[in-house]
């Protein structure tokens, strides 16, 4: 906030406050003001020709001001601080503070004290509840300087001798901040709207038509002096031109007393006729004159007082009409802006309208009050237009999630930016998380759906080799040379005194020599498979953990299959023939040295 260095009241004041929106003009901006109404303020703004200070008003003023003095003490008291008035502005807004602290982080407002005040503000200053005017004087202040919050007080005083004092806190509200921003934006536009209206006429007292002449009739046993024959052209003629246009407070006005003039010529030629009647018993013409004269004048008047019945309650429609024409106008322009996100017109519009004519008598005091319910209601359609257009810009931030969104619509119409922004985040992060669940379990499935294959082609591979080994172990077994065959050999008996328990031995019988022409076991470092092993001494077989036992180790390993250095399988043999003859003569592995 700038602090403006101007005293109240100067015309130095006066002249900075015609360039701003200030705050004790809003509540009269806001339409809750007691002593401005919203159109007197537009065309104050509009014309700069402000309202005229009474002598009784500006007492009340400086009054005001010297209260003002006398209380800020107190109000120091009550904040342990000093206070000081000034007047502030922040960017198109002024403020005039009764005080603000060193920091300006508290306000202070003063008014004097009354009935209304008392009954708003108990006296331990707990829930106060500040007629609105107050509010939005205070919100405005707090919006301009930017304080945490405003002591209000009221206080009465006799000279300078404190008779009552009231004070309680008002704390910054954002909702009401932004319809007073709002509102200023639709009073601009109202007062650039502006066209001067005819210089205002003094109230209405209603004019009955031209005064008629005296009538006068005399008659003895005959007419002997009347002017009744001009009196009647006269009268008729001010009947015909009695006006039936009923528009304004002074149409309205003028009917209503031509009405009653009307029923005073009934009475007057009554009166006439009587007094006539008293003097003569019969003059047909007279009578019949008169009659004619008093049928006119009822007709008229009761065609009169029904047509105002009428036209009051037409007038009284035709300015609701035109109010909420005027706000659904406003409504359809905005809406031609947001597309699918188009404003209802204001539900409550008609019967707010409604409420704001009850009561009043007079059709420039109801005129002025639907006025200011239509331009709340613009007010409130341009704020939910500006909610919805920060909404649909959050929204278009995140193009690549507009599926997350499809109630996209009732999401901008209902929710703050704040709340949306939170909703936006949560959507996305769930819908992340999902994504990413998914994905994590396709990526599974694909990752079990390649082991099962990769688990198919090893089988198929193993398939393969074990056919392959078969097959080159039956090979292998065709080429091998003849197995050592034992053969059991009987041992010599033993004495009588001991025999001994009966065993079987073998012996080896040397399979025969290999021809001359037959080949080697295997070139050095040719490497042999176990299948190919266990071809070569089918149908024995052996593992690998059994030749491991001999003392046998695989030189590799090839999918899957153990290999051995082929010239070892003759001391493999060996090792088994040894095994397999400790085996005959009763010994187990590992054999005795």
């Amino acid at each position: 906030m700038k602090i403006v260095n101007l005293v109240q009241g100067t015309p130095e004041w006066h002249a900075h406050r015609a360039q701003y929106h200030n705050a004790s003009d809003a509540p009269a901006m806001m339409g809750c003001s007691p002593y401005k109404t919203r159109n007197q303020l537009v065309r104050e703004k509009a014309s700069g020709v402000a309202e005229e200070v009474t002598p009784e008003r500006q007492r009340i003023f400086d009054n005001g001001h010297r209260y003002e003095a006398l209380a800020r003490p107190l109000a120091e008291d009550v904040l342990g601080q000093e206070l000081y008035p000034c007047v502030g502005v922040q960017a198109k807004y002024s403020a005039s503070f009764d005080g603000l602290t060193l920091m300006e982080e508290i306000a202070f407002e003063h008014k004097s004290l009354n009935d209304d005040l008392r009954l708003a503000m108990p006296v331990d200053g707990s829930d106060a509840c500040l007629p609105m005017h107050y509010q939005v004087q205070m919100e405005h202040q707090l919006m301009v300087s930017g304080a945490e919050r405003c002591l209000f007080m009221a206080s009465k005083w006799n000279g300078e001798e404190l008779i009552e004092e009231r004070h309680c806190w008002y704390s910054p509200n954002a909702e009401l901040r932004a319809r007073i921003v709002a509102g200023w934006a639709q009073f601009e536009a109202d007062v650039e709207a502006y066209e001067p209206e005819a210089p205002a006429a003094p109230a209405p007292t209603g004019r009955a038509p031209d005064q008629m002449p005296a009538l006068r009739i005399e008659v003895t046993g005959m007419v002997t002096a009347s002017n009744l024959a001009e009196w009647k052209g006269q009268a008729i003629a001010v009947f015909q031109h009695i006006s039936t246009d009923l528009t304004t407070d002074q149409d309205f006005a003028d009917a209503e007393k031509t009405v009653k003039w009307c029923s005073d010529i009934e009475d007057q030629l009554k009166a006439a006729k009587q007094h006539a009647l008293s003097q003569t018993e019969s003059i047909e013409l007279l009578f019949r004159t008169i009659d004619e004269i008093t049928a006119e004048a009822k007709a008229k008047r009761l065609d009169l007082d029904k047509l105002v019945t009428r036209r009051k309650e037409e007038r009284r429609t035709e300015i609701g009409n035109a109010a909420r024409r005027a706000v659904q106008d406003h409504v359809r322009a905005i809406n031609e802006t947001l597309g699918e996100h188009g404003l209802p017109m204001p539900a409550t519009l008609v019967a707010d309208i409604s409420a704001a004519m009850k009561g009043k008598r007079s059709f420039s005091s109801m005129q002025e009050a639907v006025d200011a319910v239509a331009a709340n209601a613009k007010i409130a359609s341009s704020q939910a237009a500006d909610r919805i257009r920060a909404n649909v810009a959050i929204l278009a931030e995140h193009p690549a999630h507009s599926t997350l969104f499809a109630d996209r619509v009732s999401l901008c119409a209902s929710k703050t930016a704040e709340d949306l922004r939170n909703l936006v985040a949560m959507r996305i992060a769930a819908f992340e998380k999902q994504e990413e669940e998914r994905l994590a379990a396709e990526r599974e499935k694909i990752r079990k759906e390649e082991e099962a294959k990769a688990q198919k082609r090893a089988d198929e591979a193993a398939d393969r080799r074990a056919k392959e080994e078969e097959a080159q172990a039956a090979q292998a077994a065709a080429q091998a040379p003849a197995p050592v065959v034992a053969e059991p050999v009987a041992e010599p008996a033993s004495s009588p005194a001991a025999p001994a328990p009966q065993q079987s031995h073998v012996r080896a019988v040397a399979a025969p020599e290999p021809a001359e022409d037959r080949a080697p076991w295997a070139p050095e470092g040719k490497r042999i498979k176990l299948g190919e092993i266990n071809a070569l001494i089918g149908p024995l077989t052996i593992s690998a953990e059994s030749l491991r036992q001999l003392g046998f180790e695989p030189v590799s390993t090839e999918r899957g299959a153990k290999l051995y250095a082929a010239d070892q399988v003759p001391a493999m043999c060996e090792q088994m023939i040894r095994v397999l003859r400790g085996a005959a003569n009763g010994q187990g592995y590992p054999l005795a040295a």
